[in-house]
């Protein structure tokens, strides 16, 4: 049984055990009550029955998300994504080294995700935020944490650094389409980039990494199962394992896909300098197209085609489910906080359109509230 004693103004647990042929303990201090130890007390106690209890909650939280991310993460995700799990873990030894991680609790890390926050943007707060509570949870589940301390946090972030997220309404993506339709050249192979990222949403290293075996134009469709390191100039695994999908394309963007294997390489998107255009070359095709369009979105960059595709499904009334999918996300919840901003402003004008309809049930709607017509102005252009 678990030891509950009296220190101080406070109460102590402590638990022993046997691990490898030697007793082990675990203990942990400042409950304000009898209850409150009894109740850690009672959780120690049911992950020493199932085997998942264990010394690794005394580790520093920072050193605990890096030791995590090795075992759990770093052999499945692109070196761009490995980055962004360094710079989280940096963010962590900054704002809370040397905190054992079951020490953390809500206000402790709730505390953190404010002072950090002031200072970032929405996307960046949010983005690590899920990385922590990723790791939090296999905490939990191996037993170094009897408590989810993230669960429920609001994200605080700096509006002045929260970019706003620029997508084409569906006018706007008619047009670019056609131009680039209409502009196409094979031994520029950029604008058939932005072609298939406006078909399918996929990612630009996804789309880099394309070959020809990729394409399936019997069954219209593309295989994701790989990605572009502009570094290197290598193949590298995609994102993660959920991002590897097989996507249905349209038959008349294969149509055009199909020109370039005039340029007889494996890979189909190299250009007339034999190489891949590079991020930085089709931002440059892409904005050009813009400004002949005149199309004024500043911020507008390639991987905001990826929030135009689903900003198109959304106005089609595809279920986000199928979407999530269709982006290679792990899960319906990645796609609900990454385009939350796109599915709120649908959900404002479905709840006008609900609104308007009630009202026709009312014979006299119009001429009860005269004065209650109001403009939708919706993803159309209208």
């Amino acid at each position: 049984m678990a030891e509950i004693s009296k220190r101080g103004s406070g109460y102590q647990v402590r638990v022993y055990w046997i691990e490898d042929g030697k007793r082990k303990s675990k203990s942990k201090g400042g409950f304000k009550t009898k209850r409150e130890a009894q109740i850690y007390a009672n959780e120690l106690e049911n992950l020493k029955a199932r085997n998942f209890i264990s010394q690794n909650s005394k580790t520093p939280f920072p050193e605990y998300f890096w030791s995590w991310f090795e075992t759990y993460k770093e052999s499945s995700v692109s070196e761009r994504t490995k980055l962004t799990y360094k710079n989280a873990f940096n963010v962590l030894k900054k704002h809370l080294s040397g905190i054992p991680i079951e020490e953390m609790d809500r206000r402790l890390y709730r505390k953190f995700i404010a002072e950090f926050g002031k200072d970032h943007a929405k996307s960046t707060v949010s983005k690590f935020n899920s990385l922590y509570h990723a790791c939090v949870k296999d905490a939990m589940y191996d037993g170094d944490v009897t408590k989810d301390f993230i669960a429920g946090t609001d994200i605080v972030y700096n509006r002045k650094k929260t970019r706003k997220i620029d997508y084409l309404n569906i006018e706007e993506t008619k047009k670019l389409t056609n131009y680039l339709t209409t502009t196409l050249n094979h031994n520029f192979t950029a604008k058939y980039m932005i072609l298939l990222a406006i078909a399918t949403g996929a990612r630009l290293g996804e789309i880099q990494a394309l070959t020809w075996k990729d394409i399936n134009f019997n069954f219209y469709t593309i295989d994701i199962n790989k990605s572009w390191n502009e570094t290197t100039k290598k193949f590298q695994p995609t994102k993660n394992e959920s991002s590897k999908r097989i996507i249905r394309v349209d038959e008349t963007t294969l149509h055009f896909i199909q020109d370039l294997k005039q340029n007889n390489h494996d890979m189909v998107f190299v250009n007339q300098y034999n190489t891949v255009p590079t991020s930085s070359a089709v931002n440059k095709t892409l904005r050009t197209c813009l400004k002949e369009l005149e199309i004024d979105k500043p911020s507008f960059h390639f991987h905001s085609i990826r929030h135009t595709h689903v900003a198109y499904l959304l106005s089609k009334n595809i279920d986000l489910y199928i979407i999530s999918k269709r982006l290679g996300h792990s899960d319906i919840s990645t796609t609900s906080r990454v385009y939350s901003y796109l599915i709120d402003e649908y959900k404002n004008r479905a709840d006008n359109q609900i609104s308007k309809f009630i009202s026709n049930l009312y014979d006299n709607s119009d001429e009860l509230y005269p004065d209650s017509k109001k403009n939708y102005v919706n993803y159309h252009g209208n």
